[in-house]
């Protein structure tokens, strides 16, 4: 196939490969922050705030590019952009509070996910 009638077909995979990686990463931080007590010490707290919102983002970045959204390129641009960072920041904090190894992986190769997709998109 001639590499222009593969860009739609990478930009479906990687986009798709993107939400997945956000369902992913949203159950991994929901998971990890149910089980952190909010009365707990300072950096299971951080870590519990990060995951709730680390999984909010992922679940709103997942509506955005499964069409839901209603967003055009630039809007699209602007989550994805927001949930690489969310996604890094919070592995960040994960991998200060002991047990949350897991939770780490998923936000890392969320944001991974997102740089890849938006590499796709800012070149097409």
């Amino acid at each position: 196939m001639p590499a222009s009638e593969q860009e739609p077909i990478r930009f479906l995979e990687d986009r798709f490969d993107c939400a997945l990686a956000c369902v992913e990463c949203a159950r991994a931080c929901a998971l990890r922050a149910s089980c952190l007590d909010p009365d707990g010490p300072e950096v299971r707290q951080l870590a519990r705030r990060m995951g709730l919102m680390c999984a909010e983002v992922c679940d709103a970045t997942c509506l955005v590019l499964d069409g839901q959204g209603h967003r055009g390129e630039a809007g699209i641009r602007v989550q994805v952009e927001w949930c690489r960072s969310v996604c890094r920041e919070c592995a960040d904090v994960f991998d200060r509070c002991p047990g949350a190894q897991v939770g780490a992986r998923a936000c890392r190769a969320c944001a991974q996910a997102c740089t890849d997709f938006l590499a796709t998109l800012l070149a097409g």
